[in-house]
C-alpha cells in the first residue's frame, strides 16, 4: 500500500528560520497522505545529534536524509555564515541532491518520489525536478513583499538607483528616497529594501545570489508564501503575472497547531543555538529578578501567553507572522535582509508595531515599552493585532483562504503528473 503514497522530497535552505517552516509544511503534507523525506545538511544533522542525544524522531513514512552542504567540515555547535551558505549551496548542492533523489527512487522501501519542495533559495532543486520529471514548488519562507522588492530590483538598477554610489549612501538620507516604480508596494523607501541591495558593486556576489534565485524561481511547477491572502492581496496580486502559481498557505505553524496530535507535532529538526555565552558574564544574575534570560524558548508558546503585551522583535518573518497570530503588537528593531520591509508594513500598513530608531537609547526603549504596554497607542496596536489575529484564524479555518490553497496545491499541482523535456 505504501508504494502507492505520493512522495514528497522537502528540501530547506540549511537555516533555522527557514527549516522550522519547512518542517511544519513537510507535516501539513504528511497528514495528507504524503510520504515524506525531509532533508537536513549533515552539519545541521551533526548539530541535532549533540542537542538532541540522538536522531529526529522519524516513522516509516516520514524520514530524514542527508546531504553536505559543501563548506568546510566544522565541530563548532554554531550557526553559520549565511552568506557562505548562499553561495556554497548555490554550486554544490546539486550532485549530492541528485545522488539521494537516485538513492530513493531505486529504495524498495519507499515509494517513487512524486514531487519537490524546495527552499526558494535552493533552485538547484528545479534542475534536479525536470531531470526525473517531477513537479517542484519553491517555498518562500519570508512574505510576498520581500519577494516583490528583489523582482524589481533589476529595474532599480536600470534606473540608477542602485547600486548605492558611495557608502555615504548608507548615512547621508539616500536610504530615504521614495520607491514609486513597485506594483503593489507604497510608501517604500529604499532603505526598506532588503539589505543586500546596500552595496555599490554591481557585480556583488550576494546581490547576484539574489537576483538569479528571484529569477530562477519563476521556473518552478508553482511558488509558496507563507503568508495569508487577506494580509498580502496587493503583493500577491502584483506578483502573479510575472510568476508560476502561486499559493498563500500560511501561517504554516497555526495551520499544524489545528492537526490531531500527533508524534511528529512537536518534534524539531535543528537546534536553537544560544547567545548567553556573548553576555557579560555577571549579567545573568545581575538581572534575574527583574527578568528572565533564556538561550532558547518556543517562541510560539511564549507569543501565545496571555501576559505577553507586546514583542521586541527584529522582524524576521517567522517572528512577525508568529505575532500577528496570537494578536500581539510589536516593537521592531529591524537590521538584516527583509526585516526592514517586514517592520515597515508591521508598522504602516498592518498598525500594529513601532519601530526602535536606529540609535538605541535607554530612555526610548523605556518610553516605546510604557505606551505599547499601558498607553492609548498600545490599545490600539493591541486592537489592530487582533482584528489580525481573527482575519489569519478564518484563513486557515476550514473552507478559509489558506485551508482552500493548500488543498489546490495538493490536488492541482503535487499530484499532477509532468513530463519535462531536458
Amino acid at each position: 500500500m505504501g508504494s502507492h503514497k505520493p512522495h514528497a522530497v522537502c528540501l530547506p535552505f540549511p537555516a533555522q528560520g527557514h527549516i522550522n517552516p519547512m518542517f511544519k509544511l513537510a507535516i501539513l503534507l504528511h497528514h495528507r497522505g504524503f510520504h515524506i523525506t525531509f532533508i537536513n545538511t549533515e552539519y545541521n544533522h551533526n548539530r541535532l545529534l549533540r542537542s538532541r542525544g540522538g536522531p529526529a524522531a522519524a516513522t516509516s513514512d516520514f524520514r530524514f536524509e542527508t546531504i553536505p552542504d559543501g563548506l568546510p567540515p566544522s565541530d563548532a555547535d554554531t550557526t553559520q555564515d549565511v552568506p557562505s551558505l548562499f553561495i556554497s549551496t548555490k554550486h554544490n548542492c546539486l550532485a549530492p541532491f541528485r545522488q539521494l533523489l537516485a538513492k530513493l527512487n531505486a529504495s524498495s522501501s519507499s515509494p517513487p518520489v512524486t514531487c519537490i519542495v524546495s527552499d526558494a533559495i535552493m533552485t538547484f532543486s528545479i534542475t534536479a525536478a525536470r531531470e526525473i520529471g517531477v513537479p517542484v514548488v519553491c517555498f518562500r519562507t519570508t512574505n510576498a513583499c520581500s519577494f516583490l522588492c528583489n523582482k524589481y530590483v533589476p529595474l532599480l538598477i536600470q534606473k540608477g538607483l542602485l547600486p548605492l554610489k558611495d557608502a555615504t549612501c548608507l548615512t547621508n538620507g539616500y536610504l530615504d528616497t521614495c520607491v514609486d516604480c513597485i506594483p503593489g508596494l507604497k510608501n517604500i523607501r529604499l532603505g526598506d529594501l532588503p539589505t543586500f541591495v546596500r552595496t555599490t558593486d554591481v557585480d556583488d556576489p550576494l546581490l547576484n545570489f539574489v537576483l538569479g534565485e528571484t529569477d530562477a524561481a519563476s521556473r518552478a511547477s508553482a511558488m509558496l508564501f507563507n503568508t495569508f491572502d487577506a494580509l498580502e492581496a496587493d503583493a500577491l496580486a502584483a506578483l502573479n503575472p510575472s510568476c508560476p502559481p502561486i499559493y498563500a498557505i500560511g501561517p504554516v505553524h497555526a495551520c499544524v497547531d489545528l492537526l490531531p496530535e500527533n508524534s511528529l507535532k512537536s518534534d524539531s529538526v535543528v537546534g536553537g543555538s544560544s547567545v548567553i555565552s556573548a553576555l557579560p558574564s555577571d549579567f545573568v544574575a545581575e538581572t534575574k529578578e527583574r527578568g528572565l534570560i533564556s538561550g532558547w524558548c518556543p517562541q510560539e508558546k511564549v507569543l501565545s501567553h496571555c501576559s505577553v503585551a507586546a514583542f521586541l522583535t527584529h522582524c524576521g518573518w517567522n517572528s512577525v507572522i508568529e505575532s500577528l497570530w496570537s494578536g500581539v503588537p510589536m516593537i521592531c528593531w529591524p537590521f538584516f535582509a527583509d526585516q526592514h520591509i517586514n517592520c515597515r508594513f508591521t508598522c504602516l500598513e498592518w498598525g500594529v508595531g513601532v519601530e526602535i530608531g536606529r540609535n538605541v537609547k535607554r530612555d526610548e526603549v523605556e518610553k516605546i515599552v510604557r505606551e505599547m504596554v499601558g498607553g492609548c497607542k498600545g490599545k490600539r496596536m493591541k486592537n489592530r493585532a487582533m482584528e489580525w489575529k481573527n482575519k489569519a484564524e478564518a484563513a486557515v479555518g476550514v473552507h478559509g483562504s489558506t485551508f482552500l490553497n493548500l488543498e489546490r496545491l495538493v490536488k492541482d499541482v503535487l499530484l499532477s503528473k509532468v513530463d519535462y523535456v531536458v
